[in-house]
C-alpha cells in the first residue's frame, strides 16, 4: 500500500439538495481525486457529511414550524440519492448530529481551553426588539462595510468574501421579521471566544513552511487575512440547536456552526474507525509525532468562499490542540456562474443537482463540469454548451471510436478481440500514445490540475479517431484481414487505457466500455498503468456509451 491520503470536502448545508456549483466547487474534485489516488495504489479515505447546525436549517424550521431535525433528516437524504446518482465514491458520508461528532467537537473545545486558547468576552450581541430573541449572524442582513453590498449576512458577504460580525453591517435588520425600522439592539452576552492573535506566530510558521505547492489565489487570499491581523472569535452562540457547551452554567447557549463543522473531518474520520470495528484507526490518519511528523496528506476540497476557515482557522485550532495533522493543500476552486449570471441560491439563479443529472445523467454532467472546472477562475455554466461537449466530445469522438470498433470486430472477428500483426510506425505512435497517458494524466490529477488530466485523456480518444479514420479497417479488411485486425488491436488498447484513464471522470461510462471490452469485476479496482486487452478476449454485443442530446431549449 502506498500513501494514506485524506480526502475532505466541504460540508453543505443540509438545507437543499445541492446545485451544481457546489459539485463543481468541491465535491466532484474531491471525488476524482480520490478515485485516482485508489487506482494509483494509495490508501485512500474520503470523508464529509451533511452540516445540520447551520442557521439556515433554524431558520427553515421556523418558518415551516418544524423542529431542526426533521429539517435535517428531509434534506440528508436527498443529498445521499444525489451522491448516489452523481457516483460519489464516499467512504464516509456523515451528519453533524451524531454523538461521535458532538463528542470531538467537545473535546477540541476542552483542549483549547485548557491550553489557553479560549477565553470568555462579554459582548453586545445583536437583539431583535420586535421577535424578543437574540438573532444569529444569518437572521441579520445590512450593507457591507467593505464593498458596499446591501444584502450581506451578519457572519459573511456572499459578495467580497469578507468575515463580517453583525455590528461591523450598516444598517443590520432581522430578516425573521424583516422590519427595516424596528432597530436591531445589541444586548450584553457571555460567550466563548478562540483566541486566533495567540495563535497567529504559529500559524504564519507553517504556511511560510507549506503553501509553496498551493494554488496562487489561495496563497494571496490566506496571506491577506494573515497580513490583515487575526482577531479572536466568538465560537458560541445564544442558540438551543447545536452541540452543547460541555461546562456548566451554558445550558442556554451552543458551540457555534463554523466552529463544529470543520471539525468533522476528524469526527468522521473516527466515525469511520469505529464502524471497521477498529476505533483507534484514526490515529494513523491524524496524530502526528516527531517520528512520523505527517501520517496522512490531508486535502481539502472546498469553494473559495471557504479558504479562510480552512487554510486559517481550522489549522489555528489543530495547532492550538497540539498533535494533529495539518493541511498539505487546500485546492479551493473559483466561483461558477450560471448562463452569465453569479450562481445564487437566495436569487434562484441555481441550477439544483437532481434536476440536471435527471436531464443530462451522471456521465454528462461530471464531464462537463470537470471541463469547465474554475481551478483558477470563474467558469459560466451553459446548458447549450453541456449539450455541445457531450455531443461533439463525448458521443462523436470518444463514444465514436468505442461503437464503431466494437461492432466491427463483433461482426467480422467473431466478437473477439483481432491477433496482432505487424506494427506500423502509426501503430506504434498510438499504442505509445496510449502508454504514456498515464503518467501524463496521473501527474495532472495528483497535481489536482483535473482540468489538465481531462484534457490530457482526451487527447487521446481524439488520437483514436483519427487513427481509426486513418487506418479505415472496414476498407482495409477487404484485401488484406490481418492487417485490418492489427488496426483493430490496437485501437481496443487504446480504448482499454481510456477506459482506466476516464475512470475518475466518468466512472460509470468508464465501467461499461470495461465491461464491453470483456472483463470483468470493477474498473475502480484496475491499476492506474496501462494493461493489455488479451487477443482472444471474448467481447459482448456493444451498445453505445453515450447518448446525444437535441440543443436545450429557451425555457
Amino acid at each position: 500500500m502506498g500513501e494514506k491520503i485524506l480526502v475532505c470536502i466541504a460540508w453543505p448545508y443540509a438545507k437543499s439538495a445541492t446545485h451544481v456549483g457546489q459539485i463543481v466547487g468541491a465535491y466532484l474534485p474531491g471525488d476524482i481525486f480520490a478515485r485516482y489516488q485508489r487506482m494509483a495504489g494509495n490508501e485512500v479515505l474520503m470523508v464529509s457529511g451533511s452540516d445540520a447546525h447551520g442557521t439556515p436549517i433554524t431558520v427553515e424550521a421556523d418558518q415551516k414550524g418544524i423542529s431542526p431535525a426533521e429539517v435535517v433528516e428531509y434534506y440528508h437524504t436527498q443529498i445521499l440519492e444525489v451522491w448516489q446518482r452523481l457516483g460519489m465514491s464516499w467512504d464516509l458520508y456523515t451528519v453533524t448530529t451524531t454523538p461521535n461528532h458532538a463528542a470531538t467537537t467537545q473535546d477540541i473545545f476542552l483542549k483549547l481551553l485548557e491550553h489557553g486558547y479560549l477565553f470568555q468576552h462579554t459582548q453586545k450581541a445583536p437583539f431583535c426588539p420586535t421577535d424578543n430573541r437574540f438573532l444569529q449572524d444569518r437572521y441579520i442582513r445590512g450593507t457591507c462595510p467593505n464593498c458596499g453590498n446591501p444584502t450581506a449576512r451578519g457572519d459573511q458577504c456572499e459578495q467580497c468574501g469578507k468575515l463580517l460580525d453583525p455590528d461591523m453591517l450598516i444598517k443590520p435588520y432581522c430578516t425573521l421579521c424583516g422590519s427595516k425600522t424596528s432597530a436591531i439592539e445589541f444586548r450584553d452576552t457571555e460567550h466563548f471566544f478562540l483566541d486566533l492573535p495567540k495563535l497567529q506566530a504559529a500559524l504564519g510558521t507553517w504556511l511560510a513552511s507549506e503553501t509553496a505547492h498551493w494554488r496562487p489565489n489561495v496563497v494571496a487570499f490566506t496571506n491577506n487575512w494573515i497580513k490583515d491581523g487575526l482577531h479572536a472569535r466568538a465560537i458560541t452562540r445564544d442558540l438551543e440547536w447545536g452541540v452543547p457547551i460541555p461546562l456548566p452554567g451554558y445550558e442556554d447557549k451552543r458551540i457555534y456552526v463554523w466552529f463544529d463543522a470543520v471539525i468533522g473531518y476528524l469526527s468522521a474520520t473516527k466515525e469511520w474507525a469505529q464502524r471497521q470495528g477498529t476505533p483507534e484507526a484514526w490515529r494513523d490518519w491524524w496524530e502526528s509525532t516527531p517520528a512520523r511528523p505527517r501520517p496522512a496528506r490531508h486535502y481539502y476540497f472546498i469553494g473559495k468562499d471557504n479558504i479562510v476557515f480552512h487554510t486559517v482557522i481550522w489549522p489555528a485550532m489543530l495547532i492550538g490542540y497540539g498533535g494533529l495533522t495539518l493541511a498539505y493543500d487546500v485546492p479551493a476552486n473559483e466561483f461558477m456562474q450560471m448562463e452569465g449570471r453569479k450562481a445564487s441560491t437566495s436569487e434562484g439563479n441555481i441550477i439544483r443537482t437532481p434536476d440536471a443529472l435527471d436531464r443530462y445523467g451522471p456521465d454528462a454532467l461530471r464531464y462537463y463540469l470537470a471541463a469547465i472546472m474554475p481551478e483558477t477562475r470563474d467558469a459560466d455554466f451553459t446548458y447549450a454548451d453541456l449539450v455541445r461537449r457531450n455531443n461533439d466530445e463525448l458521443v462523436a469522438t470518444f463514444g465514436n471510436a468505442a461503437h464503431r470498433t466494437l461492432t466491427f470486430v463483433q461482426r467480422h472477428y467473431e466478437a473477439q478481440v483481432p491477433a496482432i500483426g505487424e506494427l506500423t510506425p502509426e501503430d506504434q505512435a498510438l499504442l505509445t500514445a496510449a502508454t504514456d497517458a498515464f503518467t501524463a494524466v496521473g501527474e495532472a490529477i495528483a497535481a489536482v490540475k483535473l482540468r489538465e488530466g481531462l484534457t490530457e485523456a482526451m487527447a487521446l480518444a481524439r488520437a483514436v479517431n483519427k487513427y481509426l479514420d486513418d487506418q479505415a479497417p472496414w476498407k482495409t479488411i477487404k484485401l488484406d484481414r490481418e492487417r485490418a485486425g492489427t488496426s483493430l488491436h490496437v485501437v481496443i488498447q487504446a480504448l482499454g487505457a481510456l477506459r482506466i484513464l476516464l475512470a475518475p471522470y466518468i466512472p460509470a461510462a468508464a465501467q461499461h466500455l470495461h465491461e464491453l471490452l470483456g472483463f470483468t469485476g470493477s474498473v475502480d479496482r484496475e491499476p492506474w498503468a496501462f494493461v493489455a486487452v488479451p487477443v482472444g478476449q471474448a467481447l459482448p454485443p456493444p451498445v453505445p456509451l453515450f447518448t446525444k442530446f437535441d440543443p436545450p431549449t429557451e425555457e
